[in-house]
């Protein structure tokens, strides 16, 4: 099932491209949705040109079918022999096909166009993106407009970043950006998230071929010697049995949460280790533990044994001190204190513990746990550190690169559970954030970088799915 969007998404200026001649043509294989490549550009019903790049005088253009999801590209103000084609990607523009549909100007011309070509690959599940490129016809240079795409599957903010992020799922692996771990599983969840609030059905299939693809990689079931990482992944197979009702996910997240619970111990009087080697007892992998045990038990009808687990977990996080005077979570605990270790507050570190006591609350109606979610939330929104003006900041934050790339994901996430069980308290909070990013913090794919207060670095998966997140939490 399909869905095209019958309005255009407004999209960013084109930046300028400057590339050596050394574009080869790739022998790009014709692609046929609704039509098949190389359509006449006179038989659009729509034309929208997003992006476009200048080059000696000459402006060359990507201009988008809209109702066809295709595209051509344009050359004016030109001469003879000046040369347009398209480029085209599968993977975010990382690599393309290269000089598709090249066309150059006749003779006595000075504008001319290339063929429409299909943006995406329905039948083989590439979510793509074009380009126009160009040369003058007595010079070596060229030049390229920014990727850009239809509004297929991209009708509104959220559906767009949807779009964008499914362009960096690895159709071979099954995992984002190739080879993403515990951050694909934060990057399925804000997937399957966006499924359930927009409605669009089109990119389903990433919950059960991931599923496959994976399930018996690492130690199986999506465990492996990182406990955390086993609970992002059992949280992940919790939304998606909500979203399917396929079993398999549950037991999935049921083996996941076990795993987790093989390494509660007695030291420092219990809770779960980060890790197999049993070297440090953290925030991250014990609040994922009360999240995923309450998950569990809300959907196994009877349960005491995920029950009981969340609430052993939450009674031994209290007594650690992770949560400091200032009502923030730091990293862990110090193993010869068994206190607070007064590491750096991660946004994660906030958010998934807040989302882990609102799921206690709605299991067992600890009004506790929700007030304690609310002294986070607030701290979290509040503070200088984590929000200086308003804007979530993730601390140390750079660029799309490493661990902490996808933890202000993972952080509103939590933050937008929390909203929604206490009526709304954070939404002006989460609606700057998602009007910072769409205006200062993203590109013409409507992909996002690190810095939610701007600029736009380039992206990888963790990163989209952080805004994602956000986006699916601002009501």
């Amino acid at each position: 099932m399909r869905r095209l969007a019958g309005f255009a998404i407004v999209t960013t200026a084109a930046a300028l491209i400057p590339l050596p001649f050394a574009a080869t043509p790739a022998g790009a294989a014709t692609i046929c949705n609704r039509y098949c490549d190389a359509r006449d550009p006179g038989l659009a019903p729509s034309d929208r040109a997003p992006v476009s790049v200048g080059l000696f005088g000459r402006t060359f253009r990507l201009h988008v079918n809209d109702t066809d999801a295709m595209a051509w590209g344009t050359v004016d103000g030109g001469q003879s022999g000046d040369e347009v084609w398209l480029d085209r990607s599968f993977d975010g523009g990382k690599t393309w096909e290269g000089r598709i549909g090249n066309a150059a100007v006749p003779a006595g011309g000075t504008s001319w166009r290339t063929l429409q070509y299909n943006v995406d690959d329905w039948g083989a599940r590439g979510v793509g993106a074009l380009r126009a490129c160009g040369k003058a016809g007595d010079r070596p240079e060229i030049v390229c407009t920014a990727w850009a795409r239809s509004n297929w599957n991209a009708w509104d903010r959220r559906t767009a970043a949807s779009t964008a992020l499914m362009m960096l799922w690895d159709r071979n692996t099954g995992l984002f950006d190739g080879n993403g771990w515990w951050t694909g599983a934060n990057a399925l969840s804000a997937m399957i998230e966006s499924f359930r609030i927009s409605g669009m059905p089109s990119y389903e299939y990433v919950i059960a071929e991931t599923y496959n693809r994976n399930v018996n990689s690492r130690l199986g079931q999506f465990r492996n010697e990182y406990l955390d990482d086993t609970g992002w992944w059992g949280a992940a197979w919790v939304a998606a049995y909500d979203r399917t009702g396929d079993s398999r996910y549950l037991n999935t997240a049921r083996a996941d949460a076990d795993h987790m619970a093989a390494y509660w111990d007695t030291r420092c009087g219990g809770g779960i280790w980060w890790n197999t080697a049993r070297t440090y007892k953290n925030a991250i992998s014990n609040s994922l533990y009360i999240q995923l045990n309450s998950l569990l038990s809300q959907r196994i009808p009877g349960d005491t044994v995920y029950r009981q687990r969340a609430q052993a977990g939450w009674a031994w996080f209290q007594s650690t001190g992770m949560i400091n005077g200032s009502n923030l979570v730091n990293d862990g605990i110090n193993l010869s204190t068994c206190r607070n270790n007064g590491d750096v507050t991660w946004t994660y570190n906030q958010g998934v513990l807040i989302n882990a006591l609102v799921q206690l609350n709605r299991l067992t109606g600890d009004a506790n746990a929700l007030a304690t979610a609310r002294r986070i939330g607030d701290a979290f929104t509040t503070s200088s550190y984590l929000s200086p003006g308003g804007i979530m900041t993730e601390p140390n934050e750079s660029g799309c690169s490493g661990d902490g790339a996808s933890f202000k994901g993972a952080g509103v996430r939590g933050l937008g559970v929390l909203n929604a069980a206490v009526g709304g308290a954070y939404t002006t909070y989460l609606r700057r954030n998602a009007d910072s990013n769409y205006a200062t913090n993203r590109n013409a794919l409507d992909q996002y970088g690190s810095h939610w207060a701007g600029p736009f670095v380039p992206t990888n998966h963790s990163c989209q799915h952080n805004v994602l997140d956000l986006l699916n939490a601002t009501p």
